[in-house]
C-alpha cells in the first residue's frame, strides 16, 4: 500500500497544485489518495481547480507514480516531513497554506513538533542599526534562557544576531531557508549554519541543491510565522520582507511585535507601521515580554496517566466545546465536522489538534476523528 505522503509529494510535482490547492484538496476528499484517483468531474468541484489546472492534473498525474517518485525522493533527500506524518510541525500545520515537503537538517526536538515548546520568530532588516542589534542581542538571549526556541531565516543582520545570541545563551534555534537544507545563503554565514546544525535545525521546503531565489524568501516567510507563536519585528523599513512575515502572522492568528523606533529613522519604519496597525510594543522591560509570550496558549499534552474521562469537559473553551460537540464515537470525516461547527476549516483543524492531544478525540486515516 503506497503511503500518504507519497501522495502529498505527487500531487505537489504538478505544475499550478500549491499548497493552498493541496490542503482543498485534502479537505475535500480525506485523502490525497483518494484525490489522486478522482475523475476530472470530481476535481472541478474543488475551489480554484479551473479549467486550465484540471488539464494540467490530467496531463501530468498519468505521468507520475507516488511510490516510485517517493522511493526516489527518500534517496535523494534523506530528511523530510510531509503534512501525513506525525512528526510534521503542529503549528504549521494549522495554517491554510503547510508545505507539502518540509524539508530538514540538524537536530529534531519533538516537543517543538508538537507545540509543547514554544517557538517565537524574530526577524528584521538586513542592515540594522548598532540600536537594532543590541536589542536583538537581549531579546534573543532571554528568550533563549526562558525555554523559548528563536526561530528566523539565516539572512544577514538582525537574522545572524537572534540565531548567533540563542545559541550563546544556550539555547535552540531553527533557520527556515529559502534554498535547499544543504544550501547556505548567504556564504558568510557557513559557520552560523554549521553552529546551527549542533544545536538546533534548518528547514525549508525546497529540496536539496536548491540555490537562492529571490522569489523564495517572500515564501519562505510564511514558514517562519507558521512555526512560531508570536513574531518579533526588530528593526524594518517599509519594504522590509519582515513586514511578509508580520502579515502572514497576523492571517495565522499570531500576535505580533514590534521595536519602537526614532519616526525618522529609516530602519524603523516598518516597526511604526506595525504598531500604528496594533501591533504590541517591545518595551524596555523584557520581564513584562516574556510574561505576555508565556500567556500565549500552549498546545500542552495531558499527562498520559490521566484518563479522558476523569477530565473537565466543561472547562473547554466554547470553541473546542462546540467542535466536541459535533464528534460522535465513530469516525467522522473532517469536511463534515466543518459544516457541523459552521466554523473555518483553519479553527476546526486547530480545535481538533488541541482535543487530540488532550485526549479527547482520535485522528484516524483520511482526516476522520472520533471521540476517544
Amino acid at each position: 500500500m503506497v503511503e500518504e505522503g507519497a501522495y502529498w509529494l505527487a500531487w505537489a510535482q504538478i505544475s499550478g497544485i500549491g499548497p493552498v490547492l493541496l490542503r482543498r484538496l485534502q479537505q475535500h476528499f480525506g485523502t490525497l489518495a483518494t484525490a489522486w484517483n478522482a475523475t476530472k468531474v470530481q476535481l472541478g468541484e474543488v475551489e480554484g481547480f479551473g479549467f486550465q489546472t484540471l488539464e494540467k492534473v490530467v496531463q501530468q498525474r498519468s505521468r507520475l507514480h507516488p511510490e516510485q517518485l517517493f522511493t526516489k525522493h527518500q534517496q535523494e533527500n534523506s530528511h523530510f516531513w510531509t503534512p501525513a506524518d506525525a512528526d510534521y510541525p503542529r503549528l504549521l500545520l494549522e495554517t491554510p497554506s503547510p508545505p507539502p515537503i518540509l524539508y530538514y537538517r540538524g537536530e529534531v526536538e519533538l516537543q517543538e513538533n508538537l507545540g509543547q515548546k514554544p517557538m517565537v520568530g524574530i526577524v528584521g532588516t538586513r542592515q540594522p542599526s548598532e540600536y537594532g542589534i543590541r536589542w536583538t542581542r537581549q531579546i534573543s538571549t532571554a528568550l533563549a534562557k526562558n525555554g523559548f526556541t528563536v526561530v528566523s531565516g539565516m539572512a544577514e543582520g538582525i537574522d545572524t544576531e537572534s540565531h548567533i545570541a540563542a545559541m550563546k545563551a544556550g539555547g535552540r534555534t531553527i533557520a527556515v531557508l529559502g534554498t535547499g537544507v544543504d544550501v547556505i545563503y548567504p556564504h558568510k554565514n557557513r559557520d552560523l549554519y554549521k553552529q546551527i546544525l549542533t544545536a538546533g535545525l534548518v528547514v525549508s521546503e525546497y529540496p536539496t541543491k536548491t540555490p537562492p531565489d529571490r522569489t523564495h524568501f517572500p515564501r519562505r516567510n510564511r514558514i517562519i510565522a507558521g512555526l512560531s507563536r508570536a513574531i518579533l519585528v526588530m528593526e524594518a523599513p517599509l519594504k522590509s520582507g519582515a513586514l511578509i512575515t508580520a502579515t502572514y502572522a497576523n492571517e495565522f492568528g499570531r500576535d505580533v511585535y514590534a521595536l519602537p523606533g526614532r519616526v525618522d529613522d529609516y530602519p524603523s519604519q516598518g516597526c511604526l507601521k506595525l504598531l500604528s496597525q496594533g501591533a504590541s510594543f517591545i518595551l524596555k522591560e523584557l520581564d513584562e515580554l516574556l510574561t505576555m509570550l508565556g500567556a500565549i496558549p500552549q498546545i500542552d499534552a495531558i499527562e498520559a496517566s490521566i484518563a479522558p474521562e476523569q477530565l473537565s469537559l466543561p472547562t473547554l473553551s466554547p470553541e473546542l466545546q462546540r467542535v466536541m460537540d459535533a464528534i460522535a464515537s465513530e469516525a467522522l470525516p473532517f469536511d463534515f465536522i466543518v459544516q457541523q461547527t459552521g466554523m473555518a476549516a483553519g479553527s476546526v483543524s486547530g480545535a481538533l489538534l488541541q482535543l487530540e492531544l488532550m485526549g479527547f478525540v482520535s485522528q484516524l486515516p483520511g482526516m476522520r476523528y472520533q471521540k476517544s
